[in-house]
């Protein structure tokens, strides 16, 4: 169990932000140990074997050797605290390549036995090995992630608008203990259940980043490093993101004819009109027609996000959808 002491200083810091490189990191550790994350296999059995032809997994990748499996350290410098809500993989990977070279020492001699041949050439020439690390991390990323990127960019964003709410009604307490079960707050202490793993107090000056992620699921991975303490942990709706439901489209849309059934069936969480029109391959201006027809009848409603408007299906639609699975 980790305990961290939240001063009210750092309570009033904390912030939502979404990372691309935590999402690497989880999705490594994903592949590393896949029967440990079922929700995930059909995004495993389509990117391991493209991973693998390029290089990106097994023992002569940097990134590979740097994330063993779970419980295996995960090292903080991999994942160094987003500036945002707006994931940039460019800015995250600048960031990462700017790290001390005292810092990549430190995490690296965590880790325990000898190290391999990488990992000693990363320890001995920091600088070098961090750019190495950055090009696998840009490679890995458009092989494995960035082909559905959309689609979890949107539960990511449907995940910040609803944790922005939770803190806007209840507070940070309310926010803080509706995380996770391994996650508790009480007594100006954030108790953490995870093993092999230690933290320090989050100071006055500083305060605690909440990284929703899809890959970090089923549990909550922590990096107390630095003067940002980051907890991950993962987002609703996560088991609806690979799953395909062609019964259901068939069912429903004998009644509401097949492409408002596909547009209500792809809302598995909010979703904007551009990324329906993606994934259902309807063009912008027909989603828009279906989707004023579906909340005319009560079944989708809209709400904004920045500049971004979401659908949401309404209690309504999740019945139909019930009653036709």
């Amino acid at each position: 169990m980790v305990s961290i002491g939240l001063s009210a200083g750092a309570v009033a810091r904390i912030r939502i932000a979404v990372s691309c490189l935590w999402e690497v990191a989880a999705s490594v550790r994903v592949l590393r140990h896949s029967g440990d994350h079922p929700v995930h296999l059909p995004w495993v059995r389509e990117v391991r074997p493209r991973l693998v032809a390029a290089g990106l997994v097994g023992d002569n990748s940097l990134l590979w050797q740097l994330i063993p499996p779970p419980p295996g350290y995960l090292p903080d410098f991999l994942t160094p605290p987003p500036t945002g809500l707006t994931p940039n993989l460019d800015t995250e990977l600048a960031m990462l390549r700017a790290t001390p070279a005292e810092v990549v020492r430190t995490d690296l001699d965590l880790y325990p036995g000898p190290r391999t041949e990488a990992l000693a050439s990363l320890y001995a020439d920091p600088e070098a090995g961090l750019r190495r690390l950055a090009e696998e991390l840009a490679g890995y990323w458009r092989v494995a992630l960035a082909p559905d990127w959309p689609r979890i960019r949107t539960l990511l964003d449907a995940e910040v608008h609803h944790r922005a709410r939770r803190l806007a009604e209840d507070g940070a307490a309310g926010l803080l203990n509706d995380l996770h079960q391994q996650v508790r707050w009480d007594e100006d202490t954030l108790s953490i259940s995870q093993r092999y793993c230690t933290a320090d107090d989050v100071p006055d000056g500083s305060g605690l980043v909440l990284i929703p992620s899809v890959f970090v699921w089923p549990s909550v991975l922590s990096s107390t490093a630095g003067t940002s303490p980051q907890l991950a942990y993962p987002v609703r709706g996560v088991a609806t993101l690979w799953e395909e439901t062609p019964r259901t489209l068939d069912r429903l849309g004998a009644v509401l004819g097949r492409g408002r059934a596909r547009l209500l069936v792809e809302m598995r969480s909010p979703t904007s009109t551009t990324e329906l029109a993606r994934r259902t391959g309807i063009s912008p201006g027909g989603v828009s027609q279906h989707l004023a027809a579906l909340r005319a009848a009560g079944l989708v409603v809209t709400h904004r996000h920045g500049r971004t408007v979401f659908n949401a299906r309404t209690a309504i639609a999740e019945a139909l959808l019930s009653a036709a699975a």
